[in-house]
């Protein structure tokens, strides 16, 4: 018997390690029961321990791939991870802007864990101008708020004024994640223009945390694609993202990636 699946579409770089980036996304939306489709802007080489290299593709490819996904799939949310220049950011901003896509989930990957930048400076000002103000929802942890809302972020009334001064650049909705905040650690908070909600979470001792943002942000898209509202969607994918977490992976030699699949059988 035929049947269908609501369509999530990512659009990130590729990790060669497998353990963020498009290939999170893509485990994660599975894992969701969705499906899955990508939009590679870039390829990094990359493992636990570190990003060596970075190669942004040319963006005829990455227009390319945008207009064979939007013509033929019904994608029901859109989630956004590494864009890396100013060029990819707009060229995105412009085709989704096309094809009027809804329901769009930004992940403002600007720096990895070992430091490695991912989004170039020039992008940052195309990303608060052209993109943001598309988005249903903006997930930026701790270290991407301070860019973004230019101000320090240390305390939960800092978090607070973060998500008031990201919310004025056009976004419905931001969710600051509270994964490095030292008072607060693990509290999430979303703020919608009037109000804030909270998300407590379970500070889980552990260094194999790799890809955790990608993957928490392609969990919302998937449960939003279901049909649940923001809110319970946020709720839901965090906890998610906490159980695979609690059962990330010791594998590699650096930060091991969380379990996409941590409910399967060994």
């Amino acid at each position: 018997m035929h049947k269908r699946k609501k369509q999530v579409l990512t659009i990130a770089g590729s990790d060669s390690g497998g353990g963020a980036g498009i290939q999170a996304d893509l485990k994660t939306l599975s894992a969701h029961n969705v499906f899955g489709m990508s939009v590679i802007t870039s390829i990094t080489a990359q493992n636990t321990k570190e990003v060596t290299s970075v190669y942004d593709l040319p963006l005829s490819i990455i227009e390319a791939q945008l207009d064979a996904v939007f013509s033929d799939f019904d994608i029901a949310a859109t989630k956004i991870g590494m864009l890396s220049n100013a060029d990819i950011v707009h060229l995105v901003s412009k085709k989704l802007a096309q094809y009027a896509s809804t329901n769009l989930i930004i992940d403002p990957v600007m720096v990895s864990k070992s430091g490695h930048t991912l989004l170039h400076t020039d992008a940052i000002d195309v990303l608060k101008t052209d993109l943001i103000p598309k988005a249903l929802l903006i997930t930026p942890n701790i270290y991407e708020a301070e860019l973004l809302a230019e101000t320090t972020v240390k305390t939960l009334a800092d978090v607070r004024q973060a998500c008031k001064t990201i919310q004025t650049l056009g976004c419905r909705h931001v969710l600051i994640k509270g994964g490095h905040l030292p008072d607060k650690p693990a509290m999430d908070v979303l703020y919608d223009g009037r109000f804030f909600r909270m998300y407590p979470g379970e500070c889980i001792d552990t260094p194999h945390t790799h890809g955790t943002g990608c993957t928490y942000a392609s969990a919302i898209a998937a449960n939003l694609a279901k049909g649940l509202p923001l809110p319970n969607a946020i709720e839901a994918s965090k906890q998610y993202i906490t159980a695979a977490i609690r059962n990330g992976l010791t594998i590699g030699h650096g930060r091991g990636p969380t379990d996409h699949f941590y409910f399967l059988p060994e």
